[in-house]
């Protein structure tokens, strides 16, 4: 029983996080539409949490026309692929647990 609760909890915990993280990267893909202050902390934090995952993407898929920066989508992509693959297999894992 005490496996089963251990793995609920952790599949909550990590979809949680999976949707923070995605609001995050929506929030900075709204504020990259206007100039912001590059010395707001807020500005400062968005860019530090999401750029570690940005930036590879970018890597993978440059620019469309050299401005149309489409990684946060593919981002966004990839995490509700992992929030309906793992945290489902997660849960399901748990329910087979006797």
């Amino acid at each position: 029983m005490f496996l089963q609760n251990f793995i609920i909890a952790v599949a909550n915990v990590a979809d949680v996080l999976l949707n923070v993280y995605s609001w995050l990267i929506i929030a900075r893909a709204i504020i990259s539409w206007v100039s912001p202050d590059p010395y707001n902390p807020i500005v400062n934090f968005l860019y530090m949490v999401t750029e570690p995952i940005l930036r590879p993407a970018r890597r993978i898929i440059p620019p469309i026309g050299g401005t149309i920066d489409i990684s946060p989508i593919v981002v966004l992509l990839l995490l509700m692929f992992l929030r309906q693959a793992l945290i489902k297999s997660l849960f399901d894992l748990a329910r087979s647990i006797t």
